[in-house]
């Protein structure tokens, strides 16, 4: 069974094998369901003729107890025989039908004073087939009388044979007529699994909505085409993100590429009166544009990869960390305010020093007079870090946007001065990765130039020992 499972029944096609599973279970159902039956049946037609055959050993015996055993016994209908035998084995009353010579059980199967019931040979009772004999004491204790009923089991016997072979005849109608319903169910059941197959081949990657028939069942396929719909969905819009992300950065490095090309040929048309030392500041220009551009992009390429937020390095304290960012730039256009005490959080100190040079970068390109970092805390559960300018800050509209990857709101200006987008994409993973947030907001509400805030809110950690 095993085998045939294993071999022919995978190369089956899955509304056959739903029908052969069906067709099993049901002969398997069918097989205990009849045994049961007919099981059923013979106890119920046995405990009729038992209750029949006690019923009329029950009558002579009240005749015997009165000693009013008349010859011959009387017996309603053909089907019983009745004997009255004494303690040694001697019939004293019989039916008319009876043998008066030879009890119906011999003394080795009779158990004086206990009621029996017993299948014998029907030749003991002159009766065809096997016959049902029932054992009732009768008599008084000074002459004890055992009376046998025998009742012809032929009835039952056919009776149940009967109900076997009407089985045996309409299961093989009744499981094709099955089969044929259950075929044309699957075939309902499974047509919307093929539509989804059909439509699921049809989809190539194309540009354009891509989804799959969903049927109008609420049922489990109807779910299933949902879901499957929904995953499309995502992985279309994240097809699209690529190919937003392989253009922009495409177009971001194509530009300094062409700078260089051009200035390189220029400086060759004019021969000995190229300004080498002038060439070669520039190209030193779009070449750290450059490397830094690519850093940007392996940066996030690595940030994507990481669908886990990794294990914290350890403790770092902010107060150090903004100290050693503002000593990078010079003291007047970045001014720092110091914290009042060491204030600590878990991280990278690598990636939230990252964090904190792009948002001062483009708070510089933005300013007006300078930019003001400070640190502060507790907000709860969080220790505050804020960039601050007095340049033209973000309208309200445009301040989730411009952490997008590529995204400028100067596109007018110069690329080289502009950036390539990504600083503010960078500030957003890394702190996201840091289990932060950070958020842009007005410096000066209502002021014709209101400046920019980012705020930056990282977990608090306690005061590590030893420190």
């Amino acid at each position: 069974m095993s085998r045939w499972v294993r071999g022919p029944l995978p190369r089956l096609g899955l509304r056959a094998r739903l029908l052969a599973l069906g067709v099993l279970g049901l002969v398997a159902g069918f097989a205990f369901g009849s045994a049961l039956l007919l099981g059923a049946l013979g106890w119920t037609l046995q405990r009729s003729v038992d209750e029949e055959a006690l019923r009329t050993a029950d009558a002579v015996a009240r005749l015997a107890a009165e000693d009013a055993l008349p010859d011959p016994l009387p017996v309603a209908g053909g089907q019983l025989r009745v004997q009255v035998v004494d303690a040694q084995g001697r019939i004293r009353a019989a039916s008319i039908d009876a043998d008066r010579l030879v009890p119906m059980l011999g003394p080795d199967e009779l158990r004086p004073g206990q009621r029996q019931r017993l299948v014998v040979d029907g030749r003991r009772a002159g009766m065809p087939g096997p016959v049902r004999v029932v054992t009732v004491p009768a008599g008084t204790a000074q002459e004890p009388r055992t009376v046998l009923v025998a009742k012809s089991l032929t009835d039952v016997r056919h009776s149940l044979h009967v109900v076997r072979n009407l089985l045996l005849v309409g299961f093989p109608v009744l499981v094709a007529g099955l089969g044929v319903v259950a075929w044309r169910v699957v075939g309902a059941t499974l047509r919307p699994v093929e539509q989804l197959r059909s439509g699921a081949a049809e989809i190539t990657g194309r540009a354009g909505a891509e989804r799959l028939p969903v049927p109008a069942g609420q049922d489990e396929i109807h779910r299933l085409a949902v879901t499957l719909n929904d995953m499309l969905d995502r992985l279309a819009a994240s097809r699209d993100r690529q190919r937003a992300f392989v253009a922009d950065a495409a177009h971001e490095l194509r530009s300094p590429l062409t700078n260089m090309r051009t200035e390189l040929e220029v400086a060759r048309r004019l021969g000995d009166d190229t300004d080498w030392p002038a060439v070669a500041d520039d190209l030193l220009a779009d070449t750290e544009r450059l490397s830094r551009l690519v850093d940007d992009l392996l940066l996030l390429a690595r940030l994507d990869e990481q669908d886990v937020r990794p294990s914290p390095v350890g403790p770092v304290e902010l107060g150090e960390l903004l100290r050693t960012v503002a000593a990078r730039y010079p003291s007047p256009p970045v001014r720092l305010t110091p914290s009042d005490g060491p204030l600590w959080v878990e991280g990278d100190a690598g990636e939230l020093r990252r964090v904190l040079v792009n948002l001062v970068d483009n708070a510089l390109r933005h300013a007006y007079s300078g930019v003001e970092l400070a640190v502060g805390g507790p907000d709860g559960a969080y220790h505050l870090i804020t960039v601050t300018d007095d340049g033209p800050g973000i309208p309200a509209a445009d301040r989730e946007r411009v952490f997008a990857r590529f995204t400028r709101l100067d596109d007018a200006r110069a690329r080289d001065v502009g950036g390539a987008g990504l600083g503010l994409a960078i500030v957003r993973e890394l702190v996201r990765r840091a289990g932060g947030t950070v958020e842009l907001g007005d410096a000066t509400p209502g002021a014709a130039a209101p400046g920019l805030r980012a705020t930056v809110r990282l977990p608090a950690l306690a005061e590590p020992d030893g420190e």
